[in-house]
């Protein structure tokens, strides 16, 4: 299967189990990696036979606007799902990273769909 690649994409989200740190939304990384067979794609040089990696990257941008988040876990599975579902991707691994504590360089989470 094929490959398309979004890494560290800087997300600003209202995310954390305590309220005050959902008071103002913090700096994320997300990454996504999109499985398809882009082989069509690649010999029409047709973007809609594959996933628009820039729609992607739009669509990320705007999904927190006025929502919030306790989990970066829930907010790793609506990633995926909303790839899965609006982009038509075969499977879907994404990865947020968080930078909440000042002595580790962040805290990440992963997950994998199908």
């Amino acid at each position: 299967m094929d490959q398309i690649i979004l890494s560290e994409l800087e997300l600003f989200c209202r995310v954390g189990v305590p309220e005050e740190e959902r008071a103002q939304p913090q700096r994320l990384l997300v990454s996504v990696e999109m499985d398809l067979d882009f082989s069509r794609a690649a010999a029409s040089d047709d973007l809609s036979a594959t996933i628009d990696y820039f729609a992607v990257s739009r669509r990320l941008l705007r999904l927190g606007e006025g929502r919030q988040w306790r989990l970066i876990e829930t907010l790793a599975d609506e990633i995926a799902r909303l790839v899965l579902d609006e982009f038509g991707a075969a499977a879907v691994r994404v990865e947020v990273r968080k930078f909440i504590i000042p002595e580790a360089r962040y805290v990440a989470v992963r997950v994998a769909r199908p």
